[in-house]
């Protein structure tokens, strides 16, 4: 009685659930049964191989090409009440799995659930609804053009599927400072790490967090309060914390009329021009900034607007004198990005 409850138990856990072990009993079971019949049918043709298993499967599949088929009538009664109606069984069921496998893969992916294999991405932690869907927008729109470009891996605490499933991955957590659940979203792998979150102090320990874990990535920081980028910029100077400029840009518009749709427009990747950056090739000679300034405007309508130094400051409209050495981050207004600079040709 034992041994029947088990084999019961056993039948109902992987046959009736169609587990995947359930599944391959049952071709297992399917195969040798209609060997066995063909077999004793005498159907000795059929069993040879590579033909046995080549009808077995065209015969299931109802594809029939005919090619191969059963002599005898007992052959013929096995396939039209076992072979055919159990073949399409098995392939029904063998599809509904996959079908499910897929699906639930898929979904494991849309709810953030998904163990990432990412490499050299940008991470975007923090969601604040159209804010952050506007941010990524304008990070794959950032690098149109571009010859390298990074996948975006989007984590969040919020309870949201991934709001962009066919552009970018999505991570669910519960802490932006475990261990485990920032793994699945690579941080230790990510290029460029923006941490935007709707609280400062989730920021700010957010942001040490990652850069304990992460020291070569790009970090940027967004806070609304000044003092906390300061802060933070103490502990962790190679972190570029943004704050809030809407007072700022306030004050600009009121004395210098226009000065917030100008800003918007510098920003702005969509329409008209904007600013980029490229960095300055570590093989070529270091050369005055206007050598580089007049070739710019006058072959790629582009403006140099400032140059990264070599504590990680920018300056802002240098003088033409100014040398650039190489590695220099040069940033300029432009409509597209120009890349795949031939800098040789463009100073000469």
């Amino acid at each position: 009685m034992i041994v029947l409850y088990k084999l019961k138990r056993f039948f109902i856990q992987h046959c009736i659930i169609l587990s995947w072990q359930g599944a391959a009993l049952a071709l297992l079971l399917y195969v040798s049964i209609s060997y066995a019949l063909l077999f004793l049918c005498g159907e000795t043709d059929l069993l040879a191989l590579p033909d046995f298993p080549y009808w077995l499967i065209v015969t299931a599949s109802t594809v029939g090409y005919g090619d191969l088929s059963p002599q005898t009538h007992g052959g013929k009664m096995t396939a039209a009440l076992f072979v055919i109606p159990f073949g399409l069984s098995l392939f029904a069921m063998f599809l509904g799995r996959v079908a499910v496998f897929a699906a639930y893969h898929w979904k494991k992916g849309v709810n953030g659930l998904k163990q990432l294999n990412c490499t050299n991405h940008i991470l975007v932690i923090g969601w604040g609804e159209m804010r952050t869907l506007h941010l990524i927008r304008l990070l794959l729109r950032e690098q149109f053009g571009a010859l390298e470009t990074h996948k975006i891996v989007l984590c969040a605490k919020a309870e949201i599927e991934n709001p962009m499933p066919d552009q970018i991955d999505f991570v669910k957590v519960d802490s932006y400072n475990d261990d485990v659940q920032m793994d699945r979203a690579c941080l230790e792998k990510a290029s460029t790490i923006i941490i935007d979150t709707p609280e400062d102090d989730v920021t700010m320990t957010t942001a040490l967090y990652c850069a304990s874990r992460n020291k070569s990535a790009h970090m940027i920081a967004y806070f609304n309060d000044e003092k906390l980028s300061q802060l933070l910029k103490t502990h962790c100077p190679n972190i570029e914390c943004t704050p809030s400029v809407d007072v700022e840009m306030l004050a600009k518009s009121a004395m210098h009329p226009g000065s917030s749709a100008l800003h918007q427009d510098l920003l702005n990747v969509q329409d008209g021009m904007t600013q980029y950056s490229i960095k300055y090739p570590a093989q070529s000679k270091s050369v005055l900034l206007g050598d580089l300034f007049f070739p710019l405007k006058q072959k790629h309508d582009a403006i140099l607007l400032a140059v990264g130094d070599s504590k990680g400051s920018v300056i802002l409209n240098p003088p033409l004198t100014h040398m650039i050495h190489p590695g220099t981050m040069i940033y300029y207004i432009a409509d597209e990005r120009i890349d795949g600079l031939n800098w040789e040709k463009l100073c000469v």
